[in-house]
């Protein structure tokens, strides 16, 4: 009788290659422990008011501001004068001494810290105009020009002003649930943001001598106290944005009685401020769910930028439970708005732009407004407030609630380049998109730029793709982060930096947040659990004030998928994604290796308590194999395998086995530090291709190799790691068996 064994034997490389692996001190490659443990060391300790799954606790509070505001706009001179009472409500369970105030205008007044914070180098060229502006002119009169601040009582209040915040000394300290009155006078000069910079200003159309006026950070607003930092006093440097606390708003807005007005906000006198036909035009965009109903003609608009008029308006508006004001004003408006769909709601997509700007903006905006309102919507909450404005102002991309200010215009011929038209929209998806993020889910800019700047240009994303359109975003994919990942270390920050800290900021604060993100829906969650647990965390912080420890607790919570990994690696870290194949070893069944069988059961250490039949794997890319050693495994062929077979398989069980014929062992590498799913795609002789996906958590023992062995029926031609490029793996010479020259641009 045969004895029941069939040979598996020693391995013949076929391929190896091997990689220098980056010097720097994160990027060793290393095994550390730690890229798979929990992020305890990392995430502020759960308690009453955030708990561990990553939602709001039974004692989570939030405080509330409600203003009433009067302001006038001297058109002519191209200053805001205003007063405004503010209603504070101290909901948390702290006795406040003091109430803090944002003064954001004083980032550019004569006293700012900023141009002192900031490096310099002389330019040996300078446009004229540039070196006019930086050497010749005498500086502008800038900031908040506060002419009193009193109680409700009309007394005055004791208050110092540190650079961009104002604190206000409270004669009596305010206990939990008690409120505060008080009323400040103002008034500042409102700069050309076009040739002065900034996020708001007026624009000049040197043609006509019109002002286009997009109003923001106009008023003192008040700071956030809250349980994670008390009060947000952190001042404002120019690029870390705002947090603020929701409350109700009354805002009276006078105006020259020829402009036209949107702000933040349901305006309460529409028949005061449009004419009878601007009004019936209104009433039938809110019924018109296809197309754009023209609310204020180019015509009109033509006709009223003539005009300069000496008579005022008065614009009121109204807005609940929102977290900042916004106002855009000008006689140059054309108005045009249509009616969005959302559930059982109907909100209004609107947006205002001057002639200069058609016919772009009256064939695009408001299109695209009412596309990333049920894109939004769709992945997070219905939207809640009435309407979304988009507002033509060249060179800006800014956002407020309920309105924003959006760059791209035609050349002087009325002609849109595609790049034009692109930038245009992407612009608007972008900031009407800022109403989710971080408008409503309410995160602390001035800290954390990626919770409302990364998560919004992902969801941007995703509404550009959804266009249907092939739309060429310019973030998202894995392969656009790249070249930002693979720079030098000098000049890259985690992600978890503070705003005022990022280097490159665009790539850090949008980018790769986004890009992260698109990597765990597509990849590593998978669209049904990333969905749902985005959209638990949008309605779970919603209205309110989340940190980065609540995003990152919810997204497991609402998964049951371990991502500490991830977000230890891409969050906290500067790591980069490198993986490769190392090595790859190929087999064949032999029934002759009698010795080499016995020396290997030898080595396993069990020769003599295990019984056969054993199978043993022999090299088959030596040349000095013979053609029969070469043959292919068939069942019929190998009597030991098939009499094995024979007696341990049911004719309906032997006829569902597979008949493998090849067998390699590969074996992959990481040079980069950061963790990241094994992606394979086989190529087969006959070029068909088969797909394997292996989980992070292939690394967890190892942090420098992994291995993989593919038994098949078909000779593989080739391997290649990644094919989608979706892991923003930054080298890719070392991605293919056989290995592969890459083109270079050059070539």
């Amino acid at each position: 009788m045969k004895k029941l064994s069939l040979f598996l034997f020693l391995p013949a490389l076929l391929f190896a290659q091997e990689k220098t692996a980056p010097t720097t001190p994160k990027q060793t490659g290393k095994y550390d422990s730690n890229k798979f443990s929990q992020m305890y060391d990392l995430l502020a300790t759960p308690n009453m008011f955030r708990t561990a799954s990553g939602a709001p606790g039974p004692a989570y509070y939030q405080q509330q501001a409600d203003y009433k505001i009067n302001i006038e706009l001297d058109d002519k001179n191209s200053k805001l004068s205003g007063s405004e009472t503010v209603t504070y409500y101290n909901n948390s369970p702290d006795t406040l001494e003091y109430l803090w105030v944002q003064l954001d205008q004083n980032q550019a007044a004569k006293t700012s810290q900023t141009p002192l914070a900031e490096s310099q180098r002389m330019e040996q060229v300078f446009p004229a105009g540039n070196f006019a502006n930086k050497f010749l002119k005498q500086e502008l009169e800038r900031g908040f020009n506060i002419e009193f601040v009193k109680d409700a009582k009309g007394n005055p209040l004791s208050y110092t002003i540190n650079q961009t915040m104002m604190r206000i000394n409270l004669d009596t300290p305010m206990k939990p649930g008690e409120k505060f009155s008080f009323a400040i006078k103002w008034s500042y000069n409102i700069n050309n943001y076009r040739a002065e910079g900034g996020r708001s200003g007026y624009e000049l159309f040197e043609k006509d001598g019109n002002k286009l006026y997009v109003i923001a950070q106009f008023y003192p607003r008040m700071a956030v106290y809250n349980d994670v930092e008390g009060w947000q006093n952190m001042q404002f440097w120019g690029t870390g944005e705002f947090t603020l606390p929701f409350g109700n708003f009354d805002v009276n807005i006078t105006v020259p009685a020829d402009h036209v007005m949107e702000a933040t906000g349901e305006l309460m006198n529409r028949s005061e401020v449009f004419t009878p036909e601007q009004v019936k035009r209104y009433e039938l965009a809110l019924k018109s769910y296809d197309n754009p109903v023209v609310i204020v003609t180019q015509a009109e608009a033509e006709a009223t930028e003539k005009g300069f008029s000496d008579k005022k308006k008065t614009w009121k508006f109204s807005a609940k439970n929102v977290r900042d004001f916004g106002i855009a004003t000008s006689r140059k408006f054309i108005y045009d708005a249509m009616a969005v769909k959302l559930n059982d709601k109907t909100v209004l997509a609107v947006s205002v732009y001057p002639k200069e700007a058609n016919p772009l903006w009256g064939e695009t905006s408001t299109r695209t407004v009412a596309h990333t309102l049920k894109s939004y919507s769709a992945h997070t909450f219905d939207y809640p407030y009435p309407k979304a404005v988009s507002v033509s102002a060249e060179d800006q991309g800014m956002e407020y609630p309920m309105i924003c200010w959006n760059y791209g215009r035609p050349d002087e011929k009325g002609v849109t380049s595609e790049r034009t038209k692109n930038g245009m929209i992407g612009v608007v998806v972008h900031e009407v998109g800022h109403n989710f993020f971080p408008m409503i889910v309410n995160s602390d800019e001035r800290q954390w730029s990626w919770m409302d700047e990364g998560l919004n240009t992902f969801m941007q994303y995703m509404a550009e793709q959804e266009m249907g359109t092939n739309f060429p975003s310019s973030r998202g994919p894995a392969s656009k982060i790249v070249p930002y990942m693979s720079g030098d270390q000098k000049f890259l920050e985690p992600i978890m930096s503070n705003s005022e800290t990022i280097v490159q900021f665009g790539a850090n604060a949008y980018g790769k947040p986004a890009t992260g993100l698109n990597i765990l829906r597509e990849t590593i969650m998978g669209r049904e659990l990333f969905d749902h647990a985005f959209k638990v965390y949008a309605n779970r912080w919603k209205f309110k004030h989340p940190t980065p420890e609540d995003f990152f607790r919810t997204m497991e919570d609402a998964s049951a998928v371990d991502l500490d990994w991830f977000f230890r690696g891409w969050f906290y870290s500067t790591d980069f994604v490198d993986i490769g194949v190392k090595e790859v070893k190929q087999y064949y069944v032999s029934e002759t290796a009698t010795k080499e069988l016995k020396d290997a059961v030898v080595r396993r250490g069990r020769f003599g308590q295990e019984k056969g039949p054993f199978v043993y794997l022999v090299p088959s890319a030596s040349e000095e194999l013979s053609a029969k050693d070469k043959k292919a495994l068939a069942l019929a062929d190998v009597n030991l395998l098939s009499e094995y077979v024979s007696k341990n398989f049911t004719a309906d069980e032997k006829a569902k086995l597979k008949s493998p014929k090849y067998f390699y062992e590969v074996e992959f590498n990481k040079p980069g530090g950061m963790l990241m799913p094994i992606i394979v795609e086989l190529i087969y002789e006959d070029d068909t291709k088969e797909m394997f996906k292996y989980p992070a958590q292939i690394w967890r023992k190892n942090n420098d190799t992994a291995k993989k062995v593919y038994a098949t029926e078909k000779a593989i031609k080739k391997i290649q790691l990644d094919p989608k490029l979706e892991t923003a793996d930054i080298d890719v010479t070392n991605n293919t068996w056989p290995k592969e020259e890459i083109k270079t641009k050059f070539d």
